[in-house]
């Protein structure tokens, strides 16, 4: 593959860290490791999901409701300050309390200059053991369209413009679902953000633990692929106890690849700030190579929208 396209360097940095029942401290931390990955030379810069509490989605809890922020709390004020201080634009995904009764899983996009672009809630909710996300949150809307916006979306994804790239995010079990990197592609998303807190159940470790965190990385290395864009997802790490179960190891593993699915920086399982910087010429370099977006079928794709074909 050969291109004469001239290069275009965004440095993207991605938080892969532990949180514990102090706020306050895991606030702190969190402030500074954006700033080590701002010293770095990060201009993009994503936390892990739920950053700011251990993962209280393990069982169910009433009172952990109490957990969510209005958008306009200490967790996203704190990082508008940062962001405009460091002229670096965030990720900041936390528990938002939309309304009294309405918690959602989001990620507000903060640019360069401190002002915030728009809020990414979770599409995909799961409901699996030690991860009850169904009862804390409800999920992202089905949206208007807006592409005549400086964040345009449809159907709940969204892309943004910030001042250094254009951006679409998913929260982790988004980052299962093709449709859901192909619509945010599509939008025009040069960078897809998965902020993510998936582990290892220790009963099962032994036996699954390499193939699901290679599953989880060749998932998302697809969706780079298939529509030639850079990845960067972070994790979370550390074990987290939970009365009455085995508990959570969080695997880390955080990545950024780019449109070819390649490995640019990658965590382990310890805390990290892992950075990369993302020639994001190489996109239509990719897609000029590999046109995978020009020889879609797309008069051929309305089942796409069934739940199940099988019985058709």
């Amino acid at each position: 593959m050969s291109s004469h396209l001239d290069s275009r360097i965004v440095t993207v940095g991605i938080i892969q860290d532990t949180a514990t029942d102090d706020r306050a401290s895991t606030l702190a931390h969190a402030v500074s490791r954006v700033r080590e990955a701002a010293a770095r030379g990060s201009q993009i810069i994503c936390l892990q999901e739920l950053f700011h509490a251990p993962y209280f989605c393990k069982i169910i809890r009433p009172e952990r409701l109490a957990l969510a922020e209005p958008a306009d709390g200490l967790v996203v004020t704190t990082m508008q300050a940062l962001a405009q201080s460091l002229g670096v634009v965030l990720i900041v995904p936390y528990y938002e309390r939309q309304a009294a009764g309405v918690y959602r899983n989001s990620a507000a996009v903060i640019d360069a200059d401190g002002s915030i672009l728009g809020t990414y809630r979770k599409m995909h909710i799961p409901h699996d053991p030690l991860f009850e996300e169904k009862y804390y949150f409800a999920p992202g809307d089905v949206a208007p369209d807006r592409r005549e916006s400086t964040h345009p979306g449809i159907n709940g994804f969204r892309m943004w413009r910030t001042k250094f790239a254009d951006i679409g995010v998913l929260i982790c079990w988004d980052q299962w679902y093709p449709e859901a990197a192909r619509i945010t592609a599509l939008l025009g998303a040069q960078i897809l953000f998965y902020p993510t807190a998936i582990g290892w159940h220790p009963s099962e470790k032994a036996a699954f633990g390499d193939a699901q965190v290679d599953a989880w990385r060749t998932a998302q290395r697809a969706h780079a692929i298939a529509n030639g864009v850079f990845v960067a997802s972070p994790n979370r790490v550390g074990f987290e106890a939970e009365a009455g179960t085995d508990g959570l190891e969080f695997f880390g593993q955080s990545f950024i690849c780019d449109p070819f699915g390649r490995y640019l920086a990658q965590g382990d399982t310890k805390p990290a700030v892992v950075t990369a910087a993302c020639d994001l010429s190489l996109i239509e370099e990719t897609r000029r190579n590999w046109p995978f977006l020009r020889d879609r079928r797309i008069d051929a794709y309305g089942p796409i929208t069934e739940r199940w074909l099988g019985d058709a």
